[in-house]
């Protein structure tokens, strides 16, 4: 589970390890970013060491990172986790301080929305979970906390979704809910 930390840099060798990681997966799925050129990607990444933290925090809890899209108003990339199951390394955490704090007992070690905050990335909304399964087929197995939408959270719940039978499916859990084959999966513009 990543750690909350206020010093958001990594060492050269770190860097230099991530970055050829990133390179690797990126050549590899092609499918996932095409017309994007990883030169193009590299540099911005080289140039945002804070970026670089998050993608080697997303990285350490198995999240497996890649780019998925390019915004071309803003004129950033943008990561997603590509790991086929929901990151092991973000599993059993509910969904968020609230909820958390909430449990009386067999409280969770963290949140979902607390720990991506620590990441400096951002938990996969419906819709961007939805576009993530058009490259690719994830949580087989497992389920990922999505980014609630706010009249869901006042009454207590909170969604996530998986993919089963060949469809992407939308759920709800109470928001203090967790489980070991639920995580999230984290979004970042570079």
């Amino acid at each position: 589970m990543p750690k909350k930390i206020s010093n958001k840099t990594i060492s050269s060798v770190q860097k230099d390890a991530l970055l050829k990681i990133l390179e690797n997966r990126f050549l590899k799925n092609m499918h996932r970013h095409k017309e994007i050129e990883w030169e193009k990607v590299k540099a911005k990444l080289q140039s945002q060491q804070d970026k670089l933290w998050s993608l080697n925090e997303m990285e350490a809890s198995e999240g497996e990172p890649d780019v998925i899209g390019f915004d071309k108003n803003t004129g950033e990339f943008i990561f997603c986790d590509c790991s086929t199951e929901s990151p092991k390394g973000r599993r059993s955490l509910c969904y968020d301080r609230e909820a958390l704090d909430s449990r009386k007992e067999h409280k969770p070690v963290d949140s979902a929305i607390e720990v991506a905050a620590a990441m400096g990335i951002e938990i996969l909304s419906e819709l961007q979970y939805r576009d993530l399964q058009k490259s690719g087929t994830y949580d087989t197995k497992t389920s990922s906390w999505l980014l609630t939408p706010e009249p869901i959270r006042k009454l207590g719940g909170a969604i996530f979704g998986d993919f089963r039978y060949g469809t992407v499916f939308i759920y709800h859990n109470g928001a203090s809910s967790y489980y070991a084959a639920r995580a999230f999966r984290g979004s970042l513009r570079v």
